[in-house]
């Protein structure tokens, strides 16, 4: 099913030249969930309802696509929906590594390791969130930290390494989103994380029928 890397890389950079200039912003209404659009078929293309896993994935993708449109709008109510809409997707990939199977001795080690990790990215991001946002941000990371140590977990349990990659794909892919509201808005955020994170995404629709 190559035919959805193109397109994908095509929406991608069409979102990129939207995003570069705020005259064109009308236009993300289209592309955007258009790109969301593309890893929901490619998970259903791959087969991700023919099984239990696959089924809890493609209802996480269709949370993070929810969370994309919930994006594009400048409003902080909106944005805290769609930060929620994130979250819920990052808990439905959580619940379906767990139910694909995992390995526990990899689920600590990644555990351990990415909680490393999440420390100083809060502590980077603390000084610029407002109160009110702090207690769904901690929650946004603790929930994103958990899914990428189970994705290690099923990884170690029955192997497909795409799944790993993507889901920690997805994760880095949050701290451009994260500087962008929080820290400093620059297209540079954009162009790097909306890659990674479509990327990601398609790449993780492919593994479903694993």
């Amino acid at each position: 099913m190559f035919v959805f890397w193109p397109v994908m890389a095509a929406l991608v950079v069409a979102e990129l030249w939207v995003v570069a200039d705020e005259a064109r912003a009308r236009f993300e209404w289209l592309v955007k969930p258009a790109a969301a659009l593309t890893f929901i078929v490619a998970a259903w293309a791959h087969g991700a309802l023919g099984s239990t896993w696959g089924t809890v994935m493609f209802v996480g993708f269709v949370l993070a696509a929810g969370g994309d449109v919930l994006l594009i709008p400048k409003d902080r109510r909106i944005f805290l929906a769609g930060l929620i809409s994130f979250l819920l997707g990052h808990v439905g990939y959580a619940v379906a590594f767990a139910v694909r199977g995992l390995d526990w001795l990899w689920v600590g080690v990644a555990a351990a390791i990415l909680l490393g990790v999440a420390a100083p990215i809060l502590r980077w991001l603390w000084p610029h969130v407002e109160k009110p946002m702090r207690g769904p941000v901690a929650a946004y990371v603790a929930v994103i930290t958990a899914m990428v140590a189970l994705a290690a977990g099923t990884y170690g349990a029955h192997g497909d390494l795409w799944i790993l990659v993507g889901a920690f794909g997805f994760y880095l892919s949050d701290l451009a989103v994260a500087r962008e509201r929080f820290v400093q808005k620059a297209f540079l955020n954009r162009a790097w994380g909306l890659p990674l994170y479509f990327g990601s995404q398609l790449l993780l629709a492919t593994t479903v029928g694993s």
